[in-house]
């Protein structure tokens, strides 16, 4: 059955515990969205250490982006549809010009949003919480990552 196939297994185990962990961790540290950081871990999960490391600087790196230019933005202009679009496409457009890759600039568009629209009176404290849990989401998917793969799937060859 092509859903149970191992690699199917082993990165929904994986992803499974990483959030559990992260959602785990962030409530003992008294998160007041623990959410982000089980999001933050299911999204770099990956069954290879190395591309889980790249997912999580990019994953970070639009965190911090985004948190930083929603808050920024709104000691400037006042939430609204226009403001939420100058947002995204300001931290979209910065994320871009360090020369980081899509999967971060979407990340710190919609993280510019959600201070924007959602946190507009303590849009700072947001920003900080938003990142720290995203980096207990994204530790949890880090440690997970150690864990050797323990199934090997055949080759057509053998």
């Amino acid at each position: 059955m092509p859903i149970l196939r191992t690699t199917a297994l082993q990165l929904s185990v994986r992803a499974a515990a990483a959030a559990a962990i992260a959602f785990w961790v962030a409530i003992l540290l008294g998160a007041d969205h623990a959410i982000y950081a089980l999001i933050g871990a299911v999204i770099v999960t990956d069954l290879s250490p190395r591309t889980s490391r790249k997912l999580a600087i990019q994953r970070l790196a639009g965190t911090l982006i985004g948190a930083a230019v929603g808050a920024t933005l709104l000691d400037f202009i006042p939430h609204g549809p226009v403001a939420l679009g100058v947002a995204i496409l300001c931290a979209m457009l910065i994320t871009f010009m360090l020369q980081l890759e899509p999967p971060a600039a979407r990340v710190a568009g919609y993280v510019a949003a959600i201070v924007m629209f959602t946190h507009s009176q303590d849009s700072w404290v947001y920003a900080f919480q938003r990142a720290w849990e995203t980096i207990v989401g994204i530790g949890a998917a880090l440690v997970v990552g150690l864990v050797p793969l323990w199934l090997r799937e055949k080759s057509p060859t053998e």
